[in-house]
């Protein structure tokens, strides 16, 4: 791997199979790659199936599944969200797995999987609004967690419409828009780099 590659890992909050948030995080990824040495690392939720969090787990040791969903954000330079509007906010998925992952183990840094790393910030839903409401929480969290939101925001509307047999999104404005995230995180992760 070039030393000028980013690596980005994206995580869905949606656990449903054929879930859009998914599919639009899996396409914004793959137009990061295109003319930018990038590395990514689809974190699935569903596959991790991560305990609820609990204190009284955490204290009989972090379990395998959270370690593995640690070390993979930690070794990320960068992480694209793509969350469900769940009664107006974050699924309790995503908001499970960012609680495993702010708990530090012994002899690491506080905040790890999120300090001084770059968040890209998506969402899809079937509604009108695409899941606007509930990405303002996840960004809202982010950024207590000391991650670099970029401003740039996508939410999807009719989400079940927007996709065709390949992945790709078949509005071309949708589209662009949607890209235009992933950009954003590309050139404010090459930017924070440059400052080290």
């Amino acid at each position: 791997m070039a030393d000028n590659t980013l690596k980005v890992a994206i995580i869905s909050g949606s656990l449903r199979k054929g879930s859009y948030n998914t599919a639009l995080a899996r396409f914004v990824a793959k137009s990061m790659s295109n003319g930018h040495p990038v590395e990514i690392d689809e974190i699935s939720l569903n596959d991790l199936d991560l305990p609820m969090f609990s204190e009284d787990l955490e204290a009989d040791g972090l379990p395998a599944s959270v370690i593995e969903l640690k070390d993979r954000m930690i070794s990320a330079d960068a992480i694209l969200f793509a969350s469900p509007e769940y009664n107006g906010s974050i699924s309790g998925a995503l908001k499970n797995a960012i609680d495993w992952a702010s708990r530090p183990r012994e002899g690491e840094a506080s905040l790890a999987c999120f300090k001084g790393k770059t968040a890209g910030l998506l969402a899809a839903s079937p509604g009108a609004i695409g899941g606007l409401r509930g990405i303002r929480h996840v960004r809202q969290i982010l950024t207590q967690l000391h991650m670099v939101v970029v401003p740039a925001e996508f939410a999807l509307g009719v989400a079940h419409q927007a996709f065709d047999d390949n992945g790709d999104m078949t509005d071309e404005r949708a589209a662009t828009m949607a890209k235009g995230v992933g950009l954003a995180v590309i050139e404010m992760t090459n930017a924070l780099k440059n400052t080290k």
